[in-house]
């Protein structure tokens, strides 16, 4: 899909919202991942065990699916402003409460509020993103703020440390928590709909406005009615598919790097930057892969698919990660499944605002994001016990390997034409 003509893009008031949704992602990102740098820490402290970290991390993930689907349907009844103030007050609330706990039950309660606001960060920023661009760079669009996940777990293991070893652990709950409080006051004192933003030139906004229908007063669509469609599953499965093996990599690669390379807390820094850089690489290359097929006259379809391909071909050789006697060759080969990861998720994030119209999108994420999290709460269980049982990341690495090309194989058969949907 090529930029209408006679329609410049003029203006770069755009770019600015999606600087302020990529800083949100880092801040989601830090505090969702300051309990696993610090597991090593705490599990020896209070003695957890691998199958009470385990149920920390499905209780999470059960919360965060259930409020996936309530920010989904938030978001899509009161837009992305709201969305993202409710989301960022209560998961500041629950990750500073973190510092009053220390055991298995504490924590999996501290994390439901920190879960239920979290879930409310793509809804948002992906509302906003249809919002605010035109379909020809909106992957681009979430290839860049989606980097931020990449951003925030190469931050937190340089900053979590530092401060712990300073301050102790509940520092690192607290100092990191007040970020968030910075970045709230911003997103309310900008943030507006293209309509309503007075920075906006006439130009960019008939740019962003180029390839939509005019706003409509429409209710958010009914849950049966979008239940029922083949796109909404596609989109779930993939979802479910894909969710799971970044959520494992999030909550586990530190725990990876000590069980099998003997990295402490001192040194999880440089593997772990190492692995986000190259997650943040994937993420806007991904991303700007599809964008630029349509904007050179490829359909949708073609563009979006045959970067997931790519994407999902990458993943693939990390089944082999703990084969290598070289810590910095398995830090090479997750590092380059992160970034398949992300460049897959962009394209796939892009789906309901690409096919769905702007009333039902957010609610189909909502499916999407509860689905993923489904995936994560059974990759969780399977992990513990894995981990307990055969103490080797191999088999979960075996299934990393295997799951895009599998999300792609559902996404294609459920979406071969990847059309707009219609509803009444």
């Amino acid at each position: 899909m090529s930029k209408p003509a006679g329609v410049r893009s003029g203006g770069h008031v755009r770019w600015i919202v999606c600087f302020l949704l990529f800083t949100a992602v880092v801040l989601s990102y830090v505090d969702r991942q300051v309990l696993s740098v610090l597991k090593p820490t705490l599990q020896k402290q209070y003695g957890w065990s691998e199958i009470g970290y385990g149920d920390i991390v499905f209780w999470f993930q059960a919360t965060y699916g259930v409020g996936y689907v309530l920010f989904g349907r938030f978001v899509d009844r009161f837009g992305a402003r709201l969305g993202y103030t409710v989301a960022v007050s209560l998961w500041t609330i629950g990750h500073v409460a973190h510092a009053l706990v220390t055991s298995v039950l504490g924590f999996a309660l501290v994390r439901i509020p920190l879960a239920l606001g979290e879930a409310g960060t793509f809804p948002s920023a992906l509302a906003a993103t249809a919002e605010w661009f035109p379909r020809s760079e909106r992957a681009l669009a979430i290839g860049l703020f989606n980097a931020g996940a990449n951003v925030g777990a190469i931050i937190t293991p340089l900053i979590v440390p530092l401060i712990t070893l300073s301050f102790g652990w509940r520092a690192a709950f607290v100092i990191t928590g007040l970020f968030t409080v910075v970045w709230l006051i911003a997103w309310l004192a900008f943030y507006r709909r293209p309509a309503e933003q007075p920075m906006l030139s006439a130009e960019e906004r008939a740019y962003i406005l180029s390839d939509r229908e005019p706003a409509d007063t429409h209710a958010p669509a009914r849950w049966q009615d979008l239940i029922r469609l083949r796109a909404s599953w596609a989109y779930i499965m993939g979802r479910f598919l894909i969710d799971p093996v970044w959520w494992t990599f999030l909550f586990w690669l530190p725990d990876l790097l000590a069980r099998r390379y003997g990295v402490d807390l001192k040194g999880y820094g440089p593997p772990l930057v190492a692995v986000y850089v190259l997650a943040d690489v994937g993420s806007i290359l991904g991303g700007w892969g599809s964008s630029f097929q349509l904007k050179r006259g490829a359909s949708l379809n073609r563009a979006r698919k045959s970067a997931m391909l790519a994407c999902a071909l990458v993943v693939v050789p990390v089944a082999f990660a703990m084969q290598a006697s070289n810590m910095w060759v398995a830090v090479a080969l997750i590092g380059l499944a992160c970034a398949g990861h992300q460049g897959f998720s962009a394209n796939l994030y892009a789906l309901p605002s690409d096919i769905f119209p702007r009333w039902a999108a957010s609610t189909v994420v909502g499916f999407g994001g509860a689905a993923g999290a489904l995936g994560g709460m059974l990759m969780a269980q399977y992990a513990g016990w894995v981990l307990q049982t055969i103490g080797s990341y191999t088999p979960i690495l075996v299934v990393a390997s295997c799951a895009y090309l599998a999300a792609l194989a559902v996404v294609h058969a459920l979406t071969p034409r990847y059309e707009p949907v219609k509803l009444a």
